[in-house]
Order: structure tokens, then sequence, then C-alpha cells
């Protein structure tokens, strides 16, 4: 019998004390101003040392939640019926769409990032992933899916079926195909609270959407922002690697397989499904973690690295110069970490 675990995939485990939520920011001079809510189906906080000039708290918490919510209800979400995605996912073949700019900014790179992975990263997977049971709704499936029914899920999937004309602001599709941006939207969405703040003259925030991050400055005193790379098990959150944002603008996301997935017949299926196979992945590479200028590219490629598996995954990220750190198993049970010249700066501090 299956067995579901129904927990998110992957999260980042933060070295700063949170406590509840609140729509409103509190804080003091010298202090860390905090803003925490709900969006995209998962959580949201944003952190601030200085506070901008000539705008009160109340207004920022309206700018920061209207921002969020037209980019989850308005444009990406695929719950909200009446969402740019979800009126495309209803679009007829080959007829066009006229798309917003920011859907054609994320549109065109998860499809820079499909192409340099050869597939691994595929928006359009939709449907293997609710044939293994890792659906919008997680729920248990009867059987094993049949080989004809993978075979039938991958003829509807493919990343290059979706056609994108950026002059016209333009998209279509030339098969039928479901478009899901879970992969890269919250990462998009990071930026974009990253743009905000940046036109706002804040010097010094920290900001995440469901694990994906974007940092910039120091925290007060002048110290780093230290996030923590969580260890890949299936228990309680634990530490597996702390390392320091040294002042930079950095954008970070991860990706695992080690919270979500079913077993059957002691084999353990992964809900991180191989859209050039269909079927979950079986390697050993546990966890991908990327540092980046872009929260959105960070998001991508950590699924993409996780569906390489580690020696592809190793291989894409020496040749764009990636700051990439992976978590991989030789045996199932011990972990060993392969890490870039371009993450490793980061394991120290400044």
């Amino acid at each position: 019998m299956k067995k579901i675990l129904r927990r998110y995939s992957f999260s980042i485990v933060f070295l700063i004390l949170l406590a509840g939520y609140a729509f409103l920011f509190n804080g003091s001079d010298g202090e860390i101003h905090r803003l925490d809510g709900f969006t995209m189906g998962t959580s949201y906080q944003v952190q601030i040392v200085d506070m901008p000039a000539g705008i009160g708290s109340e207004e920022i918490a309206a700018d920061v939640n209207e921002l969020l919510r037209q980019l989850d209800s308005e444009i990406f979400s695929t719950y909200a019926a009446n969402s740019e995605l979800s009126r495309f996912n209803r679009q007829a073949v080959d007829t066009p769409f006229i798309a917003s700019a920011k859907m054609i900014e994320v549109l065109l790179l998860a499809q820079e990032i499909s192409a340099q992975s050869a597939g691994a990263f595929d928006i359009t997977i939709g449907p293997l992933v609710n044939l293994w049971g890792f659906g919008p709704t997680i729920q248990p499936v009867d059987a094993m899916p049949e080989q004809a029914q993978i075979d039938a899920a991958l003829s509807s999937i493919g990343y290059q079926q979706l056609l994108i004309d950026p002059a016209q602001s333009e998209i279509r599709k030339s098969k039928q195909l479901y478009v899901d941006l879970s992969g890269i939207a919250k990462g998009y969405a990071v930026d974009q609270l990253a743009e905000y703040f940046d036109e706002l003259g804040v010097e010094n925030y920290f900001l995440e959407i469901g694990g994906e991050l974007k940092i910039k400055g120091f925290k007060p005193g002048n110290e780093s922002w230290v996030p923590a790379i969580e260890a890949p098990l299936d228990t309680a959150s634990q530490v597996y690697e702390i390392f320091f944002s040294r002042g930079e603008k950095i954008a970070v996301a991860g990706s695992g397989d080690y919270r979500n997935y079913f077993e059957e017949n002691g084999i353990r299926y992964s809900h991180e499904i191989d859209p050039r196979t269909g079927r979950p992945i079986s390697h050993n590479l546990a966890a991908a973690y990327v540092i980046d200028e872009s929260a959105a590219r960070a998001d991508a490629l950590a699924t993409a690295y996780m569906i390489l598996g580690l020696e592809a995954a190793k291989e894409l990220a020496a040749s764009q110069g990636q700051a990439a750190y992976f978590i991989y198993t030789t045996d199932g049970t011990d972990f060993k970490e392969y890490i870039s010249d371009e993450f490793s700066v980061y394991l120290e501090a400044n």
C-alpha cells in the first residue's frame, strides 16, 4: 500500500527567531521590522532594517499584500479560475493569447532553463505530476501508473510546444498543454518584492516566499544575514550547513525529494518527476541549493538540478559558473556534499 507524506518537499531553515504572523510591520530603530503573511499557497516574510522615509508601515504592508495578490490570483495561480494562467490553460490550441509583460518574462526564463537543462525543467509537466498522485491536492492513487498511462501523459507535455512572441506580447500552444509555474513563480515574486523595496531605497532586507530568498545588505549591527541549509531528512528540521550573505544582494533557492514521496513494496517514489521519462527520479541527489542574482532563476535551476541528478547537475552548474550546493548520498543514509567554487565563498563570514 502506498504511503503519501503530505509535507513540503524543501525548506530552508532560518537562523532568525520568528514569533507568529502579523500584517503590520513591527520593530523600532536599530531593530528588524517584520511583515508576515500568506501568498501562493505558502507563507512569506519581509524583514527590513532601514524603514524608508516618506512612507508608513501600514502603506508598505498594503503595497506588499497587493503586489503579491496580483502576482498570485491575477497572473500565476492555477487555482484562480480567472487568473491569466488559468485563462491561457483554457485557450484553444494555436490561438494567440495576449499575455502580460510579467507572464512573458517568466515564460521566457522558464524556456531558457528548460533548454539549458535538456528538458529536465518543464513547466508543462502537470499531467505527469497528477498521474503520480502529487498534484495540487496530494492523494494516494489506487495503483502504480501503467506505462500506457505514462506514455499518454508524456504526449500531453513538452515545453517546446509553448510558443512565445515577446514583440507581439502573444503566447500560444501548438498542442493542448497545461502550464504550471509553481517551480518559478514564487522566486519571481521574491524578485518583484526586492524591486519594490529597492525603489523605496531600502538597503538592508531579507525577503522570503515559501523558502525562496532575496537578501541584501546587513542585519542591525552590520552583521551578515545567516540562512542555513536543511539536512535532507524526513524528520524535524535540522541544520546541515550555514552560509553568509556577506552584505551582497543575492537570491537563494533550493529543492529536495525527502519530504514529499510515497512508498510501495519498499520502494520510494519521489515527487520530483522527470518530464523526459515520465517517472520519479531515482538517483542519489537529495537536495540542491542555488545562489543567483535572480530568485526566479535560482528557483527553476534548483528543480532542474534535482531532476538531472548529481553528475549532470555538476556539469551544468560548472558550465554556467553557478553557485551550487548539492547534498547526495552514497548508501541511502550517509550524506556528502558537492560545493561549487562560486558557492564556497558564502560559507565564510566576511
